[in-house]
């Protein structure tokens, strides 16, 4: 095969999954310069030059339920994008997590002998065990970025390789929170609390309402606490801002677009969703508290299958609740401004240390060995 006609096709469903893909792709071009990428992408991806067949946004829906007004779309788009790689097959595709997506896209392709890779593991293990099969039965390799899904795999006899996170070796192990502050604009003689309500709509509009009043709650105790919320997009941001005039017009809160890293470094404490963002968290150095709301029959569908310990991120990788999380019910904003209230007047030295150890223990430089890994099924 000449190398100027590597066809690699890569499909991300989030931002998480953006992230992700531009690592990999980055990665992949130092060792296929003249490769073509093309697939679902978010902007990052793009910038490394991906080719973006369908907007990334139109796979980025979270709940059993919610998925439900959207199917009609997505199964469209996976059928019209199946039928451009059979026709004109790809030498790879790799799926970056969205497995309700990317899994049968996967299997698909791959009975039609096309290599397929997987970057990202479901959580198998709390739900749908019985995936795994699909999993081996459709892809050539699966990539797993958390060590105790490698030895999950193995039991099964999945080809696995655990990779590391690409954040983890983005941001270095000490992240000072002073130049944050001054590149943001804020004030270092107060105190500030990051409000990360999610990345996609659902997420923005059951939390932000909660957020908001823990926030003009949290106020009461600590009037000088400065407020600001990165959103990662304009759709976000104008979907925030209309519930702010809504539900707390009176708040002062700093709306910032993206540089939710730089928000998060520059924070004393942050309130945010449950997903990657809890990991970029943790990766800062900086405490939190994790919150979750789904609409009420996802969640009743949900405590019916899953059977995961925990939600966030640092908690799964540490096997133990090391930082707050709630979810549903428990996701009030007495609970959120109790737990804000005890972060915010502790030093927090011992959480810092064993976020230092996990981000260690994640920093394997990802993007290259996921890269390695994909150019070993190519080769294979």
């Amino acid at each position: 095969m000449a190398l100027a006609d590597l066809h690699i096709a890569i499909v991300a469903g989030e931002v998480s999954g953006d992230i992700l893909g531009a690592g990999l792709i980055s990665a992949l071009k130092q060792q296929y310069p003249n490769a073509r990428f093309s697939g679902i992408a978010g902007p990052l991806m793009q910038e490394q030059g991906c080719e973006a067949l369908f907007d990334m946004e139109e796979l980025s829906v979270m709940g059993l339920v919610e998925v439900l007004g959207r199917l009609p779309r997505i199964l469209k788009i996976r059928k019209q994008l199946l039928q451009q790689y059979i026709q004109s097959p790809p030498d790879i595709y790799i799926g970056i997590d969205a497995p309700d997506f990317n899994l049968g896209v996967e299997h698909k392709l791959h009975a039609k002998g096309v290599k397929t890779v997987h970057y990202v593991s479901p959580s198998v293990w709390a739900w749908k065990q019985k995936r795994v099969f699909k999993i081996k039965e459709g892809c050539n390799k699966i990539l797993v970025f958390l060590p105790f899904e490698k030895a999950f795999y193995d039991r099964f006899e999945v080809p696995c390789e655990f990779v590391g996170h690409t954040l983890a070796d983005q941001v270095p192990l000490e992240s000072p929170q002073l130049p944050a502050i001054e590149q943001l604009g804020l004030d270092s003689s107060r105190k500030v609390l990051a409000i990360l309500p999610g990345s996609r709509n659902a997420e923005v509009g059951l939390l932000t309402p909660v957020f908001l009043e823990s926030a003009k709650k949290l106020l009461k105790q600590y009037p000088d606490l400065q407020l600001v919320a990165p959103l990662v997009n304009q759709r976000r941001r104008e979907q925030f801002e209309a519930l702010v005039n809504e539900h707390a017009p009176e708040l002062d809160i700093k709306v910032i677009d993206g540089q939710a890293r730089t928000v998060m470094t520059a924070a004393d404490a942050i309130l945010l969703a449950s997903g990657t963002a809890t990991l970029e968290a943790m990766l800062v150095k900086r405490p939190m508290v994790v919150a979750y709301r789904f609409k009420p029959l996802t969640y009743r569908i949900a405590k019916l299958i899953v059977n995961a310990k925990f939600a966030a991120l640092p908690n799964l990788l540490a096997d133990k609740m090391i930082v707050q999380e709630y979810v549903q019910e428990d996701c009030t904003s007495d609970n959120i401004v109790a737990e804000l209230s005890r972060l915010l007047e502790s030093d927090n030295s011992k959480l810092i240390d064993k976020f230092t150890e996990l981000h260690q223990q994640i920093r394997c430089d990802a993007d290259h060995k996921a890269a390695q890994a994909v150019i070993e099924v190519i080769n294979s």
